[in-house]
């Protein structure tokens, strides 16, 4: 069965207003630019557009304590909100800024740090990168590299961040840097917020196996950041880093569009294709109807966390493991069953082999154009932000108590 939700009259009266927004908002050219993007994101022009959009409104980080401009939504209307953007077609953005980042400054930063940062974040005109991971750093995070030197009122960082999102386009990055080399790994790392355009900083494309430009590797050459850019402590970031990590493995916000992936997918298989159904095969509907018994549960599990959100509490390191895992493996079924129902239209490119890189016309459904590149991008996820093997780690130590 279908989750269900008893929404009261306020409820439907924010759907309401969500909608009448949407209907004048959220124009076409916002909608193509979503379904025409095969990656995660879309660009950061039409991510700004929006986000500008939403914080007219009043909406631009509907997640966020009301004392930092946030709506103060109860879990029911967070689900409503993302339910309706959804349903109609929003781009989906990177907005690390207001996701991630803005929980770490609630947290640990000084009151001149918030009230720089966290106006800018809301009205999209600081656009923010992730400076984790590095070659040889990525889900053993705590042995990065990448070295943050006193000097005066400064810090000179050298090193390099790999796998960084939307880089390219970002005009400042949180970073994790080394500041102490002894003693335990974890105990030596800091926690910076650097400018993109200081000099000694180079951005160098990284094009995936599904031909998307999105993620980058970042090289830092004697970059001087002002010791006042650092959030919390000296070689006391790991805790600011844990902290951001509940909310990028387990904010939530994914369930809503997920469910109309899972419709579409539905959609597809009940369309009759060369005069037979896939739903009509019992393997593909079995696997489809187990994917269906995923995603409720997936949806509870981030109504679960919608509801601490509300309250004023952080997801929670083993409930954002849980989430992480469940997300993406749900992702990655609607995924795989999509490529196989495009069949040979989901073979790469096929359009610009078929018309010798004439793209005027298409052949084959609207469905499977994306399908192989959106396949490709997927299979990432079981691995950033954590492997799954990281998550169960976590998950048996925060919940399992081994």
């Amino acid at each position: 069965m279908p989750l269900n939700l008893n929404f009261g009259t306020d409820d439907e009266r924010l759907r309401t207003e969500i909608r009448e927004f949407l209907a004048t908002e959220l124009t076409s050219d916002l909608i193509a630019a979503g379904q025409r993007t095969s990656g995660m994101f879309v660009d950061r022009a039409t991510a700004t557009v929006w986000q500008r959009k939403l914080h007219r409104r009043g909406w631009g980080a509907v997640h966020w304590p009301v004392r930092y401009g946030g709506t103060g939504w109860s879990a029911a209307q967070l689900f409503i909100f993302r339910e309706e953007l959804a349903r109609a077609g929003a781009p989906s953005v990177l907005n690390q800024g207001a996701t991630l980042l803005a929980p770490a400054l609630f947290a640990y930063a000084s009151d001149a740090q918030k009230d720089y940062y966290l106006p800018r974040i809301l009205s999209g005109e600081h656009y923010w990168c992730q400076g984790y991971s590095e070659p040889g750093s990525g889900s053993d995070l705590a042995s990065l590299k990448t070295r943050a030197e006193p000097d005066g009122d400064d810090y000179v960082v050298n090193g390099t961040k790999i796998w960084t999102t939307h880089a390219h386009f970002a005009d400042h990055i949180f970073c994790l840097v080394r500041t102490k080399a002894d003693g335990r790994p974890q105990q030596g790392i800091s926690f910076l917020l650097i400018r993109m355009d200081m000099p000694g900083i180079r951005v160098k494309p990284i094009i995936t196996l599904a031909g998307d430009h999105e993620v980058n590797q970042v090289f830092f050459d004697d970059v001087r950041v002002p010791v006042a850019n650092r959030v919390g402590a000296e070689n006391e970031g790991w805790t600011v880093a844990k902290h951001l990590l509940e909310y990028e493995r387990g904010g939530g916000g994914v369930a809503a569009r997920l469910k109309i992936a899972l419709n579409e997918l539905k959609a597809v298989a009940a369309h009759a294709a060369d005069g037979a159904r896939l739903v009509d095969d019992p393997v593909f509907a079995a696997r489809l109807a187990a994917l269906e018994v995923q995603f409720q549960a997936l949806e509870f599990i981030e109504l679960s966390t919608l509801a601490r959100l509300a309250s004023g509490n952080h997801p929670g390191s083993g409930a954002s493991s849980q989430f992480k895992i469940a997300s993406t493996d749900v992702q990655q079924a609607i995924d795989t069953l999509q490529l196989e129902a495009a069949g040979y239209y989901g073979t790469p490119a096929h359009t610009a082999i078929s018309l010798n890189g004439h793209t005027e016309a298409r052949i084959g459904p609207d469905y499977a154009e994306l399908a192989t590149a959106t396949y490709l991008t997927s299979r990432a996820a079981s691995v950033y932000g954590g492997s799954h093997q990281v998550q169960r780690n976590i998950i048996a130590k925060a919940v399992l108590g081994l």
